[in-house]
This record gives C-alpha cells, structure tokens and sequence, in this order.
C-alpha cells in the first residue's frame, strides 16, 4: 500500500518538474545574447527577448519601448561611456525611446526583471542613428560591431529600421 503512495509522489514531482523545464526552455528559446570584444579582450555583451508579436510591443514616438515587453540588459566588463557619459562595471537595463528623427538608447542601472522604467535611475543617454535596412528582420535583432580598438557600435534593427550608438572603452 505504501510502494504505490510513494509512486504516485514521484511521479507528480516528475511530471511538475517537467514542466517547470518546458517552460524555461520556452523562454530560453527567445533569449539571444550579442556582444563586443574590446582589442584588451574586455567585452561588452546585451541579452534581450526576441520574441515578438503582441501590438504592446510596437515603438512610439517619445514613450519608452520595451520591445518584446521587456527591457535588454546590458553586461559592461570594462568602464565604458556612451554620448561622454561613464559607464561602470557592471550589469544595467537598457531602453530606448524612439522619435521620427533619431531613437535614444537609455542605460539605467534597475536590473529588477520586470521593473517599471524609472528615469531617475539612469546613468546614461545616448542619441542613435537611423537607417533604413533593405530586407527588415522578422523579430528585434540586436548587434554589435567593433569600430575601433575601443570602441563598439551598438545595432538594433526592427522593421525596416536601424538604430546605432557607440560605447567607448575608458
């Protein structure tokens, strides 16, 4: 009587643990991650959602933009700055707000998962430039490009548009 008690345990907790794992796998499969080797082999990475789909997620001009509903974390492994401002080690969230002429990237430093933007935590702004891209990705796609021995170009493209700002290594 015993032995089919502790079966059935078991095999709940098998069956839940499954799907927990499901569910991860799920997420994980939205996940990408791009990041830029500084020539003294620091880096500077971002992982982002790239999923997409829901109206929510569509850019406005002069609101915050999570795309994808969340906002990308940005991972700095040497002092950087964007648009002259510094940038510490460390791990922060990034957003963008975008207008008809140029998109601004937003580096702040709330890494909470699903916290609301807030402006007073922000460590640095950053004007990015726009272009039009020929064949328009399906989904966020986010980049980096090293432009320099210290410097690497940030890229996000959606729908027809790409957006580009630089970090410099201090």
């Amino acid at each position: 009587m015993r032995a089919p008690a502790i079966c059935i345990v078991v095999l709940g907790q098998v069956l839940v643990a499954n799907a927990a794992y499901a569910q991860k796998q799920d997420a994980d499969a939205h996940t990408a991650t791009a990041f830029c080797d500084f020539d003294d082999n620091q880096e500077i990475s971002v992982r982002y959602n790239s999923a997409t789909g829901t109206s929510k997620e569509e850019p406005r001009n002069g609101k915050v933009w999570l795309p994808a509903g969340s906002a990308l974390t940005l991972f700095v492994g040497a002092p950087v700055s964007l648009n002259n401002t510094p940038i510490p080690v460390g791990a922060y969230s990034v957003y963008i707000i975008p207008n008809r002429k140029e998109w601004t990237l937003v580096v702040n430093k709330n890494v909470t998962p699903g916290a609301a933007y807030d402006q007073a935590q922000d460590v640095a702004r950053g004007a990015m430039e726009l272009g039009e891209v020929d064949s328009p990705p399906g989904q966020l796609q986010v980049s980096f490009a090293h432009v320099g021995p210290k410097q690497c170009s940030i890229r996000l493209y959606y729908g027809k548009i790409g957006a580009f700002a630089e970090f410099a290594e201090k």
